[in-house]
């Protein structure tokens, strides 16, 4: 069974509910739920949000770590006819105001230990009505999670809704300024689910285990959605740690994971790491950051089971495509369009560009958003005759596989010439004794920018920074040599792993 799109988030959970009700839907420590006692959840839960007067219109923020509270809420929302906004778990209040001021959400769900953090957000953005927390002891001005869905009669039937109205507005972390608010409707989902569920060939009979947090596009889709709606057993973990993931990969007996290049480097290192028996696994799913070659085929030399490495941005809800798994698999490309979805290379004035030229790369499809919430003029800019253009460079090759090439904001003018600064990254990761490296351009008088790489050396390894340089110079042009090399002790990253260059750019004192 596929999900339709012309359904909503809340329909495609009550048919896989009917079709898969004995079967484990859900796994959260040492509890498992079923498919029914899964919907039997949620219907209660959006009975609950409906006594509060939460339903079409209505928008509900969650800031919950992965757990089945999260779970819940998402689809309890969808089941009320009201949009999700997820919070991420690591923001500060500041942050945390800013979204829910921003996208006017009425309610919102909290964990405990998150508790504080949201009332102090909810006092300065004064729209949220109603504040429920994951605790029994709440507090007087909230609403406990538990009381809630104890209380009340379960909405046996979701709400008539549209597949085009917004099912989650997710804020995306971007590369300047405060996050911006991208609207995907339950078509958009729902396509994005289909396609991944024929691109990556996924069945009733896969085990997931997921470490992704949900609150990101990429754990919210692949993670939670796809193998909800293909009534996979999902195993929940609370967070990533890589002797945990292993652990419960070979416990469970898993054949599917999706994670970030981060995720899987950390996995490789692990003490005895080849001593974990994943031979169930089919095959593992990288994206939200650039693979290096390193870990694509450091991973499966010691686990056995390949990294088909994917891309796509949260305006795309997010999968745009990857890697086949029954055809040919190229080492450094993020693959083929998923189906449905058309890729263009394009140039500054949106004309197509041949295979091989580097442009920006546009995306058209159902999985493309709406728009951008309170933003007509940005998503007038990012969205140009139907074509998402997403800020990233890259080129298509003959056969139609992509690659990317860097950010377009990340791009360093040295004396006029371009500097991809993956180039320059893929050149450092070569070396053995780097964990990880990141470039970036910092301010020069003279050549307008310079390269500026930072790097983390692997644990017991030595390495300094004119070595690095050395390095480049062997196989780089001068131009894009790093000037500068720091050292340190680890990346800034967002919660799912991205390198944050923005924040490493202030390091970059270069004149």
């Amino acid at each position: 069974m596929s999900p339709s799109i012309t359904s909503t988030l809340a329909e495609a959970g009550v048919r896989a509910a009917a079709r898969w009700a004995d079967r484990p839907a859900l796994t959260f420590g040492d509890a498992t739920s079923t498919y029914q006692e899964l919907h039997q959840q949620i219907a209660r839960l959006a009975g609950g949000l409906g006594k509060l007067g939460i339903g079409e219109g209505s928008r509900l923020a969650i800031m919950i770590p992965n757990s089945p509270e999260f779970v819940l809420t998402y689809m309890a929302v969808s089941h009320v006819g009201a949009t999700v906004v997820p919070v991420p778990s690591l923001l500060g209040v500041e942050e945390v105001a800013h979204i829910i001021g921003d996208v006017g959400a009425d309610a919102m769900v909290v964990a405990e230990e998150l508790a504080p953090i949201a009332h102090a957000a909810v006092q300065q953005a004064d729209t949220v009505e109603t504040l429920i927390v994951c605790a029994d002891a709440p507090g007087s001005d909230a609403v406990s999670f538990a009381e809630l869905m104890a209380s009340a009669d379960p909405l046996t039937e979701p709400a008539t809704i549209a597949a085009e109205t917004p099912a989650v507005i997710i804020y995306t972390s971007g590369t300047t300024g405060r996050p911006k608010g991208a609207v995907l409707t339950h078509r958009n989902l729902l396509a994005n689910v289909e396609a991944c569920r024929q691109a990556i060939s996924i069945s009733e009979e896969d085990i997931f285990v997921t470490a992704l947090p949900l609150f990101h596009s990429f754990g919210a889709t692949v993670s939670m959605l796809l193998p909800m709606f293909c009534g996979c057993h999902n195993v929940l973990l609370p967070g990533f740690s890589a002797l945990h993931t292993l652990q419960a990969i070979e416990r469970h007996r898993a054949t599917m994971v999706a994670g970030v290049p981060t995720m899987y480097a950390l996995m490789m290192q692990v003490k005895d790491a080849n001593a974990c028996d994943l031979n169930s696994l089919r095959f593992v799913v990288s994206g939200g950051a650039a693979l290096p070659d390193e870990v694509c085929l450091g991973f499966e030399a010691i686990h056995g089971a390949p990294i088909i490495e994917g891309y796509g941005p949260t305006e795309a809800s997010p999968v745009v495509s990857v890697n086949p798994i029954d055809g040919r698999r190229k080492i450094g490309s993020v693959g083929l369009p998923l189906p449905d979805v058309e890729i263009m290379i394009a140039d500054d004035d949106m004309v197509e560009l041949p295979a091989g030229d580097i442009g920006e790369i546009c995306v058209r499809g159902p999985n493309v958003m709406a728009g951008y919430h309170n933003a007509d003029d940005l998503t007038k800019a990012t969205l140009v005759n139907s074509w998402l253009c997403t800020g990233d460079v890259g080129k298509l090759d003959e056969d139609g596989y992509l690659y990317i090439v860097d950010r377009k904001n990340d791009l360093i003018i040295v004396g006029g010439i371009n500097v991809y600064p993956r180039e320059v990254e893929d050149c450092i990761a070569r070396m053995p004794q780097v964990a990880e490296v990141a470039v970036v351009g910092a301010p020069s008088e003279l050549r307008g920018e310079v390269v500026t790489a930072h790097v983390v050396v692997k644990e017991h390894a030595e390495c300094t920074a004119q070595q690095v340089i050395d390095h480049c110079r062997e196989h780089l042009a001068p131009y894009k040599v790093p000037k500068q090399v720091r050292l340190a002790d680890e990346l800034a990253k967002s919660a799912i792993g991205k390198v944050l260059k923005q924040e490493l750019k202030s390091y970059s004192d270069i004149k």
